[in-house]
């Protein structure tokens, strides 16, 4: 390279910065995936990909009416001529044009295989063909007449539409999606007939409300059927063009065999693939999400859809088919986005707008047309008016042609001669012509055309006939001419042009809506109404595996028995705790760490008994020190959570009190499943406890060394936050700690009286002797309770709980006074709490075996006695939890 080369190429080179163009060109980018590649067109909505394929086709004359043609000629076709983006691109769209479940009106006849609801490919292209829908004319059939605008392609080679000339609203009908820069779409397909019949109302009457279009359109119409649950979302999305609706699958009940029913899914909600949904539901019941289903069944065929899920015996199908519908996609949401290109930019529309929008795209194409048209039968007429004068003067023209020396000469001299005409001919003239510059006081000059046609004339068009059918062909133009004049003169004639045209689509091509509309709202919190009350028993290990089973599935032993096992463990595994609940109850779930999460307990996966369960951390995000401490059943009425307190007590002896509103809600809003803090522990401390009650009770603490302290809940003062550790309630030794804390009825009756009535045996007192009835008797006979110790050798007692004495307060210094009787041959303490002589419980070894006992028969004891062995376990075994199984006729208020 020469220096004066070299220099010439610096002096080209410009310094720009990096920040200017990197936004330049992103936002090029940005506009060319907006304007040419994501967003529909409202007018005719269709994306550039589909309105190219579309119109080569139409080009190339691949009709519905005639051969159909390879897909991999008609994608090479698109490819090499308009969108050079890939074949696989274009025949991925040219496919979903072709699925009636992608499309509620196909644009492309499709042969071959198109795919599946199943998420299928469609067979390669080379294999399968396609031709144009005869819906589609109606979208391409006007596009010969000068009635929208044509570009350049990608390489100047040919021009391309920037627009298809569709008859009806395509963007509604068949609905779109996609996701530009920044922006996304998503319009759902509507009911064809709904939709012409919405814009026939608006073009009679534009300044109709929104709710007048909702009344005709009632909602989306999915290719799929289905049902959408609710009106709420459909009426948001057509007043602003952003909305969602739930939409469900069609169902039904069938009984197949004697107390067995079976659920059978006609149709699916849009857009989900039905092989996955099959996978889903094997998937829940494997994993015991649903239980009660037996069999699942494909039995889908060319006739439509049908999945047949049977159930097992005396299940309640309702309940199935409601978890089916919360766990799996026979229930999903459709989240509407109307956004569309209108004048090369994109607009969120609601659905007034976009058929307004639409109506005035059909006025610009049929006036674009009737121009066309008119054009074209005036130049038409305007030859049949020269013919029509040649025949009234036909003597003189064929002697002017015959004494002419050539054609050129023949047709300069007719056009140079004038022509006399009758009135007749002149009215056709005013009629046609929009400059009459070939008629002058009743005399006629032939134009260019008009001389050529004439010399181009057969003889045998002179005859009387032929006359005849020349001047009959120049009326019927001329009532073409009129009636194209007077729709281009006149709005309302304009209007029923469109209106007509409508109408024939509905009718040769409107069919009944696939998807029905529940009007009841859907509602979550309903859900509960479809689970089956059932009595449970919730099981957590020491490894945090927890599991609910049937209560009925345990058995009862008498006292002393060996126990059943209640889960299979590993040797580092073991039971740690029961609780006794049912499946609507919603629980309060606190942890060690002092972290609360709410969870319902139906949401707990069912188990056999020997079953381990499943990890704690599948359902709630416990952390790996994280371990559940107890759990809280919440009264159903919320209103009552106001006077409700609960009680904190922690392993070091911290107590604390909280109203519940302050911990089963975050602020206002419910507490959700990923939980919250609740207290605030000192170091090695764990959370042992937190007791429901309210002020009218005591709370009732018991340490491993078998001793405890008693106060009334009142003498705590109310905490508002939860960030707090609470206050001291026992002075604690070393290797001692508290194991349970309780709620206990508050007496008010004084210790002499309630001394004097525990000096009769529990016999006595039970059998109302009358040498001992009064009205202190009867009042403490009435709000005895027995409080059941149990120690890790297996050995328990009850104890009324007036052996146990109440401080006014809570004495910080107080190590309190003995539960229990505790020795190497008892054991340490594991638990203690209120049981009444109906109750049953259940005591649980570190070897994972459980047995329950009757109440009864362990017998009544005094405060500082050991009891008795209700549990046989060897030496190498401890008793590590204990739970209530409360009678299930007891009123629910003792």
């Amino acid at each position: 390279m020469s220096i004066d080369q070299d220099n010439s190429t610096k002096e080209n080179i410009g310094s720009i910065s990096l920040s200017d163009e990197m936004k330049k060109s992103y936002l090029d980018y940005a506009m060319s995936v907006i304007v040419s590649r994501a967003l529909p067109d409202v007018r005719d909505g269709l994306k550039p990909v589909h309105r190219r394929i579309l119109y080569s086709m139409s080009e190339s004359g691949y009709f519905y009416n005639k051969a159909y043609k390879k897909s991999a000629r008609i994608v090479g076709d698109v490819m090499g001529k308009f969108h050079p983006h890939g074949d696989a691109a274009i025949y991925d769209s040219m496919v979903r044009m072709a699925q009636n479940f992608s499309m509620r009106l196909e644009l492309i006849d499709g042969q071959g295989n198109f795919g599946s609801m199943d998420g299928d490919r469609p067979a390669a292209m080379r294999y399968t063909e396609a031709r144009l829908a005869k819906v589609t004319d109606n979208i391409v059939s006007d596009l010969d007449k000068e009635t929208v605008d044509f570009n350049p392609n990608y390489d100047d080679s040919t021009i391309e539409p920037s627009v298809l000339p569709a008859q009806f609203p395509n963007l509604l009908v068949n609905g779109s999606g996609g996701i530009a820069v920044g922006m996304a779409t998503q319009i759902a397909p509507h009911n064809l007939t709904e939709v012409i019949n919405a814009t026939l109302h608006l073009i009679d009457n534009p300044d109709c409300e929104i709710e007048d279009i909702n009344n005709i359109i009632l909602g989306p119409d999915f290719p799929t059927g289905g049902q959408i649950i609710g009106t709420k979302g459909i009426t948001e999305y057509f007043e602003t063009g952003k909305g969602s609706c739930v939409i469900r699958a069609k169902t039904s009940i069938e009984e197949f065999k004697k107390d067995r029913e079976s659920i059978i899914i006609d149709e699916i909600p849009y857009q989900v693939n039905k092989s996955r949904l099959i996978e889903k539901i094997a998937e829940t019941v494997n994993n015991k999400i649903i239980e009660g289903i037996s069999d699942i069944r494909d039995e889908s065929d060319r006739k439509g859809v049908r999945i047949v899920i049977e159930l097992k015996r005396d299940v309640d199908s309702k309940i199935i088919l409601n978890q089916l519908f919360k766990h799996t996609l026979l229930q999903s949401s459709f989240n509407s986005n109307m956004l569309a290109l209108y004048k090369g930019r994109p607009e969120q529309l609601n659905i007034k707008q976009l058929l307004l929008y639409f109506i005035s795209f059909r006025e610009e194409i049929v006036t674009k047309r009737t121009i066309f048209e008119l054009n074209k039968s005036r130049a038409k007429a305007h030859v049949f008016i020269g013919l029509v004068v040649a025949n009234e003067n036909i003597d003189q023209i064929i002697n002017l042609i015959k004494e002419s020396k050539d054609s050129k000469i023949a047709k300069e001299n007719l056009k140079k001669i004038s022509w006399k005409i009758s009135k007749n001919i002149i009215n056709f003239i005013n009629i046609i012509e929009s400059e009459n510059t070939q008629l002058k006081n009743n005399i006629y000059n032939f134009s260019e055309e008009q001389a050529k046609a004439i010399l181009e004339l057969r003889l045998h068009r002179l005859t009387g006939l032929e006359r005849e059918e020349i001047s009959a062909d120049l009326s019927a133009i001329i009532v073409d001419i009129k009636k194209y004049l007077e729709i281009l003169n006149s709005r309302s004639k304009l209007l029923n042009v469109i209106k007509s045209e409508l109408n024939k689509i509905n009718q040769e091509f409107g069919t009944p809506r696939k998807t029905e509309i529940i009007t009841k709202e859907y509602k979550q919190e309903d859900e509960i109404k479809f689970i089956q009350k059932e009595d449970i028993v919730i099981t957590i290990s020491n490894n945090g595996y927890i599991k609910r089973s049937l209560l009925v599935n345990y058995r009862s032993q008498n006292r002393g028995g060996k126990g059943k096992t209640g889960m299979s463990t590993r040797e580092d595994d073991f039971v740690k705790q029961l609780f006794i609940a049912d499946t609507h109850t919603k629980l309060l779930i606190f942890s060690s760490i002092g972290k609360v999460y709410k969870l319902n307990s139906y949401s707990i996966p069912e188990a056999s008994l020997k079953a381990r369960g499943k990890p704690i951390v599948n359902l709630l995000p416990f952390s790996n020190d994280e371990k559940i401490a107890t759990i809280v059943p919440l009264p159903i009425n919320e209103d009552n959570w106001k006077n409700l307190f609960l009680i904190f007590s922690t392993k070091k002896g911290m107590v604390r009190k909280n109203n519940l509103n302050d911990v089963a809600k975050s602020g206002k809003k419910e507490l959700r499943e990923t939980g919250k803090m609740s207290i605030k522990l000192l170091k090695d401390d764990e959370l042992i406890g937190a007791n429901l009650t309210n002020d009218n009770k005591d709370i009732f603490l018991t340490t491993s060394s078998g001793k405890f302290v008693r106060f009334p809940v009142y003498s705590l003062s109310t905490k508002s936050g939860l960030n707090t550790q609470g206050n001291k309630s026992i002075f604690l030794d070393n290797d001692n700690f508290v194991v349970s804390s309780s709620i206990l009825k508050h007496s008010k009756i004084d210790i002499e009286t309630r001394n004097e009535y525990l000096k009769f045996s529990s016999e006595q007192r039970k059998n109302n002797q009358p040498n001992i009835i009064n009205e202190q008797f009867l009042e403490l006979q009435k709000n005895e309770e027995f409080i059941m110790t149990v120690t890790s050798n297996g050995f328990g007692k009850r104890s009324s709980a007036y052996h146990y004495r109440i401080l006014e307060k809570r004495n910080t210094n107080s190590k309190g006074s003995k539960a229990i009787e505790v020795t190497n041959k008892t054991g340490k303490v594991v638990d203690s709490f209120i049981v009444n002589k109906d109750d049953q419980i259940i005591l649980v070894s570190d070897k994972g075996k459980i047995i329950r006992v009757n109440v009864n028969q362990i017998r009544i004891a005094g405060r500082s006695t050991q009891g008795v062995s209700i549990f046989n376990i060897p030496n190498d075994e401890k008793i590590v939890s204990i739970s209530r199984v409360q009678d299930l006729n007891e009123d629910e208020e003792k």
